[in-house]
């Protein structure tokens, strides 16, 4: 785990009162749970921020809180799908496609799962249709696969954009929006706080990426070195965004034994990371006296 704390800014709205904050949450599959850690200490905290940016699973965690949940109702909500293998297997039911015409839809793909449909069938009902009908505004980040760039998100139908920015390449099919082929958000920005960077007085950043793990002296698989190579991409990315500019507060959860898509470990993704609320509290505090400082 790492938690950096950098001084804080000055100015932007509210600073008269105490200071506004931005969130970034980052992609990560998995390994994201640990956003909810963050989003209810800020609620402890009595922090609402000014504007989230999310990318993949960031992005899903950023949707729930920009639509004006509680974190401990997202947490409520995770944790009782995901401790249960028959409430995951039903919802996974309620996603198939409708008829074999639609399961043909784009031509027969193996493994890749309609994203639009799991994500519609995962998300808590308090999640809009579109941004417009968001409490706090909402940059959800994609790829463009054929455009080689990324794109922001932040208008129009939400669900779509968040399919997007969790179409995990060879998990789940891309997604057609405005004539772009998008897929994962993580691949060109895996933590954004350069979207909403000088949109607050302090930046709070969440990067779940990790690094790959020690598999106990086996060669890994196939696909633990094809999500691995993606970790590497990821955390090169993440680095030479940092040497370019920092967020003040940036949360490090320690997450890099589990693997993208151990999403059933839950409990032993929360119980692992829940220290980090200590962490983030400690964080707030001394960015918010450095603002208090700077602006004296």
């Amino acid at each position: 785990m790492e938690t950096v704390v950098t001084k804080g800014k000055t100015g932007g709205e509210g600073s008269g009162s105490g200071p506004t904050f931005a969130l970034a949450l980052g992609g990560g599959g998995a390994r994201g749970l640990s956003h909810l850690h963050v989003i209810e200490t800020l609620d402890e905290l009595g922090i609402k921020p000014t504007v989230i940016a999310g990318s993949s699973i960031g992005a899903l965690m950023g949707a729930g809180f920009a639509a004006g949940m509680r974190g401990t109702d997202i947490h409520a909500h995770a944790r009782a799908i995901l401790s249960s293998r028959t409430e995951v297997a039903s919802r996974l039911w309620k996603a198939r496609p409708g008829n074999f015409a639609e399961m043909m839809e784009g031509g027969f793909r193996v493994g890749q799962f309609n994203a639009e449909r799991i994500i519609r069938a995962f998300l808590p009902p308090e999640v809009p249709e579109t941004f417009e009908e968001l409490e706090i505004p909402l940059k959800v980040t994609a790829t463009d696969y054929f455009g080689h760039s990324l794109v922001v998100l932040d208008q129009g139908p939400l669900v779509e954009a968040l399919a997007a920015s969790a179409a995990i390449p060879a998990v789940f099919r891309p997604i057609e929006r405005n004539k772009r082929t998008l897929i994962d958000g993580g691949i060109y920005n895996p933590v954004p706080f350069d979207l909403i960077d000088g949109e607050a007085d302090i930046l709070i950043a969440v990067d779940v990426v990790g690094s790959p793990s020690d598999t106990g002296g086996k060669p890994p698989t196939s696909i633990e070195l094809m999500f691995g190579a993606s970790q590497l991409m990821m955390m090169s990315i993440i680095a030479m965004k940092l040497e370019h500019g920092r967020p003040d507060i940036l949360i490090r959860p320690p997450v890099s034994r589990f693997r993208v898509l151990d999403f059933m470990k839950v409990e032993a993704i929360l119980g692992e990371t829940e220290r980090i609320r200590d962490e983030l509290k400690r964080a707030v505090e001394a960015a918010v006296a450095n603002f208090e400082k700077a602006r004296a």
